[in-house]
């Protein structure tokens, strides 16, 4: 079995018990809102407790039965039956409750920003690019998220050559944070008269979106330029200096958003600063804690190939965890939990490894 940390659930279901009191006391609006924030963290993890502790008590009332010579050999055999499925529950159990107190990144629940770009390949990279999207633009649709385009650079042939959005709702960090790497493609480009296979890539990149509580800008750290807008074309052509690029100076990102409103544009791109730099701090302090970051499903390594599409053979392959599915045509199409769910219970997997080691 394993070893679960008393102390720390008794507190949380100390914690539960204090929260629900309060909550039934009535107390005001902003203060229940937030007791009913920490009440709906705490539930899944006191739940898991209770139904554990109940566990225990069963697997003990069954040894007590066992070990009494005065009980009936009919029950002792009922005892015996029952054994191995208590255990099996507790040692479920164990690992849920493991699971649930692992540290928890406080990004998670953030919504996200999405970079797509299209790397080698050409044309077919763009188009590559553009099928990404879609497919996280459809994810994101059944999962109930809204996705809105910041900024977006169309391919010669069709797709993407860039395009940012923002994934906007509860845990969608947590979902999508793995997605960060270099996607490859290997299919057939439909300009390709001999039927030979290209391959093309895409590089995505997942931010947690960030707040101004969350990352400080320094006005005199920036440098806002505008300019004259490409526009779309015909009555489309944008004729106002409304292109906004601002540069963080400190970091030498630059970031760029050319919609129609000079005002929308600044606060876009601010946005798109603020989470680049977010995420450039938690990385920094990600490679101070572990200096194999390489090894681990979550090093966010933006060079590094995570994943191929292979349309011949219908064929999709996860490389960090050696995942291989046949689903290629229904997870273009946004049904990627599987891969999704594959990812995060291997990060999960290699913390309770680490937290097993230290122990």
């Amino acid at each position: 079995m394993a070893t679960l940390p008393v102390e720390k659930m008794r507190e949380l279901e100390r914690r539960f018990g204090e929260i629900e009191a309060r909550m039934s006391a009535g107390p005001a609006a902003d203060v229940y809102v937030k007791l009913a924030s920490e009440y709906s963290e705490l539930q899944p993890v006191v739940a898991r407790i209770r139904d554990y502790e109940k566990a225990l008590a069963e697997l003990a009332d069954l040894e007590v039965m066992l070990a009494d010579k005065s009980v009936d050999r009919e029950m002792r055999d009922l005892a015996e039956m029952e054994l191995p499925g208590v255990k099996e529950t507790i040692e479920t159990l164990e690992t849920d409750i493991q699971i649930l107190l692992l540290p928890k990144d406080a990004a998670d629940e953030k919504s996200a920003i999405l970079e797509i770009r299209a790397g080698t390949g050409g044309s077919e990279a763009a188009l590559f690019a553009g099928d990404l999207f879609r497919m996280y633009e459809r994810y994101a649709s059944v999962k109930g998220w809204k996705v809105e385009i910041l900024s977006a650079s169309d391919g010669e042939a069709g797709g993407y050559k860039e395009i940012i959005a923002t994934i906007t709702g509860r845990g969608v960090f947590s979902k999508l944070k793995f997605e960060s790497g270099v996607h490859r493609v290997q299919r057939v480009p439909d300009t390709e008269a001999s039927g030979r296979i290209h391959t093309s890539a895409a590089t995505v990149a997942v931010l947690p979106e960030a707040e101004e509580i969350d990352i400080e800008i320094r006005q005199e750290d920036i440098r806002i330029d505008t300019m004259r807008s490409s526009g779309a074309g015909g009555q489309h052509v944008n004729t106002t200096d409304s292109a906004v690029r601002i540069t963080h100076m400190p970091s030498g990102i630059v970031v760029t958003s050319s919609e129609k409103s000079q005002h929308q544009n600044r606060a876009k791109a601010m946005q798109v600063l603020r989470s680049r730099l977010f995420d450039m701090e938690r990385q920094r302090a990600d490679n101070e804690r572990s200096a194999d970051r390489k090894s681990q499903v979550g090093s966010g390594d933006r060079s590094e190939r995570i994943r191929t599409y292979n349309f011949p053979q219908g064929r999709i392959t996860d490389h960090r965890i050696n995942l291989t599915l046949y689903k290629l045509d229904k997870m273009i199409e946004g049904d990627i939990d599987e891969v999704v769910d594959a990812l995060r219970a291997d990060y999960q997997a290699g913390q309770l490894a680490q937290l097993g080691s230290q122990q």
